[in-house]
Parts: C-alpha cells; sequence; structure tokens
C-alpha cells in the first residue's frame, strides 16, 4: 500500500465526504463527485456560491473520506487551493468531461459559475478494518506531513501484561517494555486504561515531512 494506490482506491470509490469548518467552527460535511484526479493531486469543481466554496476560500483546510466494499476507510487531510485563473477553464472542462451528469447541472455556460480547486500536499491515513489484525498506515503526497498517533508504552512499564491480554487485536508484544504494533493498532485506548502503573501514554505528535 502506498499514497498513489490510496488515491486510486478513493477515485473507484467515486462519491467522497468532504469535511470544513463553518464561519461558527461547526462542522460542515457534504459528499462530493465532481473530482479529477493526477498521480500528485486532486481537483474538484464547486460553485462559487455555494458555502463550502466559501468555507474553503476562508480557510482551506479540508478532509476527505472514502470507505471500500473491503472495509477500508481512507481519509485525506489537505489544504485546498483555487487553481490559478488561467487554467480554470482547462481543469473545468476535464471534470466535466469526465462526469457528464455535471452538464445536466450546469448545462451551458452556467458552468462559469463554478471554480476548481486543487489539493497537492497531503495527509493520507488508510484503515482496513476486513483483516485481522486490523492494518492501518499514514503515507504523505507532496510537501504533506504524516503526525503519528495512537499510544506507546514507556519504560515504566513493570511486564505484568496487562496491556497484550486486553488488547482487542492481540497488537501488544512482549518486551522491556512491551510493544505495540504500530500497523496494528485500533487506537482504543483499552491498554491506556488497563495499565496498572500508568506506563502507556499517548503517542508523541512528532511530524514526518514526505520524501
Amino acid at each position: 500500500m502506498d499514497a498513489k494506490i490510496c488515491l486510486q482506491k478513493l477515485q473507484y470509490v467515486g462519491v467522497l465526504a468532504f469535511a470544513t469548518t463553518d464561519e461558527q467552527g461547526g462542522p460542515q460535511v457534504r459528499n462530493i463527485s465532481a473530482i479529477h484526479y493526477e498521480p500528485d493531486a486532486i481537483y474538484f469543481f464547486t460553485a462559487r456560491g455555494k458555502d463550502f466554496c466559501r468555507e474553503l476560500l476562508a480557510d482551506g483546510r479540508v478532509q476527505i473520506l472514502g470507505y471500500t466494499r473491503y472495509k477500508e476507510m481512507i481519509r485525506l487531510s489537505a489544504r485546498a487551493v483555487p487553481v490559478p485563473q488561467e487554467e480554470q477553464k482547462h481543469w473545468m472542462d476535464v471534470i466535466f468531461d469526465e462526469q457528464p451528469y455535471l452538464s445536466n447541472v450546469y448545462p451551458g455556460n452556467t458552468r462559469e459559475i463554478g471554480i476548481v480547486f486543487v489539493i497537492r500536499d497531503a495527509q493520507i491515513e488508510y484503515f482496513n478494518l476486513g483483516v485481522r489484525p486490523i492494518f492501518r498506515e499514514s503515507y504523505a503526497i507532496g510537501q504533506g506531513t504524516v503526525t503519528s498517533k495512537g499510544y506507546v508504552i514507556s519504560d515504566s512499564c513493570i511486564g505484568c501484561g496487562t496491556c497484550k491480554r486486553n488488547c482487542p487485536q492481540g497488537c501488544i508484544v512482549p518486551g522491556q517494555p512491551f510493544q505495540i504494533q504500530q500497523e496494528h493498532c485500533l487506537h482504543c485506548g483499552n491498554c491506556y486504561e488497563k495499565c496498572p502503573v500508568s506506563a502507556v501514554r499517548k503517542g508523541d505528535s512528532h511530524v514526518f515531512r514526505s520524501a
């Protein structure tokens, strides 16, 4: 699995959930299918009059979520920016050619009310619930960053094995200290709650940039 395959899987899903925040900081989610994929970027169309457009222009931060039939969750966190004005028509035509239904929604020249945004730098989180143990991994595209999440076991571990016995996915292995296999961790926090000496803590918020 890598970032390129994750983008391909999002393309197969087709309709994706885009989340932003409004002027009051409240969550806003809508489904978007007017999307074009490049190997290193995502272009999408909306209308300038929509709240979605205003939220993107004001802040730019967006999360995109797709869920496949194989129980794979793919979440992309990024900042969307408008395509340069001289490129707007090109990418708009590309999206309308790939999504013929859009010509019914915006017939003729009415598509000119639209605006195309692009995402080039992003963090992608892949989470597969369809296998055991579950599998998760994060990737970056462009100048995106990957922030670590989940839990780690500190040197305060006394080796009692309580965390291992209570892990739903069996992803904790003995050692000094015990170790959590991060690629199989649910991030459920059961080890954190059950540890008798509070040796489990939230993972450091390290940020890794793409190569």
